[in-house]
């Protein structure tokens, strides 16, 4: 229903921020490590997500896209609702939960407030692979993102798709043009993924 607000950031709350876009402010849960970026009286964009009950509507809000998918990724773990994701959220980095998640460490995840040790190991078996860590990713290019997604699209692992293709980068030459290199990037990625 709504992909983002543009506002006037007015207030600043333990749990919420509070965006004024025209006549109407908004209430916006968001979580800490979020609200941190933004500063009061600056005009910023909030993406959100709308959660809708019969007896409440609450509206969360994130940075960017890469929050609000993990955000909507942790939803789906059983046992995880919105309000306890945004805590998770609130007490671990983006970087330190991809890599929690995809080294399998629950002691590093059990260490966010409020997490126990089954919702630690429901998370690892769910995400471990979904989100890719940054510090994994280097710089990619939309393209090289293109073809992570061609790749899971095929139903490859998302991080092994990464690693697939890091390896075909280490493989070939850097004289290729763009469109040829990523043809081979891509087939070497299979070769590689297929165990070929």
């Amino acid at each position: 229903m709504f992909n983002s607000i543009r506002g006037m950031l007015s207030a600043k709350g333990t749990e919420a921020v509070y965006l004024l876009s025209g006549d109407i402010e908004w209430e916006i849960v968001m979580p800490v490590n979020d609200m941190h970026t933004l500063s009061l009286n600056d005009e910023c964009r909030v993406l959100t997500w709308l959660y809708h009950r019969e007896d409440q509507m609450k509206l969360f809000g994130f940075i960017d896209d890469k929050r609000r998918n993990t955000f909507l990724e942790l939803i789906k773990v059983e046992g995880i609702g919105p309000k306890a994701a945004v805590k998770i959220m609130s007490g671990i980095s983006q970087d330190d939960l991809e890599k929690a998640l995809d080294n399998a460490d629950v002691n590093r995840l059990e260490a966010v407030p409020g997490l126990g040790k089954k919702t630690a190991q429901k998370m690892v078996l769910s995400l471990k692979g979904k989100l890719v860590s940054s510090q994994s990713k280097m710089s990619l290019s939309s393209a090289y993102n293109d073809l992570i997604e061609a790749l899971v699209g095929m139903g490859y692992d998302r991080r092994q798709a990464n690693e697939a293709l890091k390896k075909a980068e280490d493989s070939i030459g850097a004289d290729l043009k763009e469109a040829e290199r990523e043809k081979i990037l891509f087939k070497e990625a299979i070769i590689y993924l297929s165990g070929v």
